[in-house]
């Protein structure tokens, strides 16, 4: 049943994969772990050969004969969790030269930094990558499936088992991050104090929404502003957060410089926050950042699923004059102002009238994404729903 569900989502970036695939010997789909990338690459490629690199058997077959391995199949084939066996794309190469074959190859997986140092040695040019999220909220939407308030969704976050299979996250949560530190935490980096980097997630997940400083979340972890560095890396690789970098284009005032961290899934930060309910967020002091990593998450979700770089950044100046968001589209920026109320208020648009004057080129459009349920057109901005942040685009 889990299955049959999550085949009738349709997922956005099915579109740009099956464009991609008629260019391409190889496809590269990476991602969280559990956002969806087998079920996806099965439904687009069914008549490729599937392997999971998970399998230990597999693995050591992929190991110790990764020739015979790779022209072990006749339709294609699906690799599952290359990173388990990274020298595999080495030996790709030589074999896409010979066939010429549109998407022979198809791999998944969870690590973006072990891909890339092999992907500038040897696929470079030979294979599309594309970056799978947990569901988007239009992908909810379509499906029929997204909340009512935000704060549910906030609280639930993405991933497709929660939703596929009404999941509690309070129960699958803790699952998910004991299985990413215990299984893929050791194929980026040797970490001996395991419970020492869960404590460095926590306190991630208490700045969402603020700029990084790390030498004082080093010192709230007992480690090393260094060692904070590399294990913020970590996390970024991983896929389980983000940094947001201001946005300096055209201006010659003092703007901050440092970046804000965000989290790709609200419910996972949730979790490690410890909220265990929905309503908690309502009076939580990090219910606007929550809201605002929700709505900045799903608007990179809506880039890299049409096979676009996010470019997403925010502003701010040192006075204290800020915006959320700022998208560069053709050169052009949007400016986007998030606000986790579901009322609308004056105050709502200082941001935007600041920035639109201090750029000093128009900004083009311009937006407002709260909490409620109204769309409104302003002379300052457009006002959406958190419900369509697909209409900015």
């Amino acid at each position: 049943m889990f299955a049959i569900i999550l085949n009738m989502i349709k997922r956005a970036i099915a579109t740009k994969i099956n464009s991609l695939a008629r260019q391409f010997p190889v496809i590269c789909v990476t991602g969280p772990r559990q956002s969806g990338k087998t079920t996806l690459v099965k439904n687009i490629f069914p008549r490729h050969k599937y392997v999971s690199l998970e399998d230990l058997d597999t693995q050591e077959y992929a190991q110790r004969d990764p020739r015979g391995f790779l022209a072990d199949h006749t339709d294609g084939m699906i690799i599952d969790e290359i990173q388990r066996v990274p020298e595999l794309l080495s030996y790709m190469q030589g074999i896409v030269d010979a066939h010429q074959r549109p998407a022979e190859f198809v791999i998944t997986g969870s690590q973006n930094i072990l891909l890339h140092e092999k992907v500038s040695q040897t696929l470079a040019g030979r294979m599309a990558l594309m970056r799978l999220l947990p569901f988007s909220i239009a992908e909810l939407d379509d499906a029929g499936i997204l909340p009512k308030k935000s704060e549910a969704l906030v609280y639930k976050g993405g991933y497709p088992r929660i939703h596929a299979r009404h999941a509690e996250p309070a129960d699958w949560y803790p699952a998910y991050v004991r299985t990413y530190v215990e299984r893929d935490l050791h194929l980026i980096k040797n970490i001996t104090d395991l419970s020492l980097f869960q404590k460095f997630m926590r306190l991630c997940a208490g700045r969402i929404g603020q700029i990084v400083n790390l030498t004082t979340l080093g010192n709230d972890c007992g480690v090393s502003h260094t060692t904070a560095r590399a294990w913020l890396s970590i996390l970024e690789a991983s896929y389980i957060v983000f940094l947001l970098q201001p946005y300096h284009k055209n201006f010659n005032k003092r703007l901050i410089k440092s970046p804000k961290i965000y989290f790709y899934d609200t419910g996972l930060a949730c979790y490690l926050l410890g909220i265990d309910k929905p309503s908690t967020l309502s009076t939580h002091y990090l219910k606007g950042g929550l809201f605002e990593s929700m709505v900045i998450s799903d608007i990179i979700k809506h880039q890299w699923n049409n096979g676009k770089e996010h470019g997403c950044y925010f502003w701010r100046d040192k006075a204290g004059h800020e915006v959320d968001c700022i998208v560069e589209d053709s050169g052009h920026p949007k400016a986007i102002e998030i606000k986790s109320g579901r009322t609308i208020a004056a105050d709502y648009f200082d941001g935007i009238r600041y920035f639109t004057a201090a750029s000093k080129t128009e900004a083009g459009s311009s937006w407002i994404v709260y909490a409620g349920d109204e769309q409104q057109k302003r002379t300052a901005a457009t006002v959406l729903s958190w419900k369509s942040i697909d209409k900015i685009f």
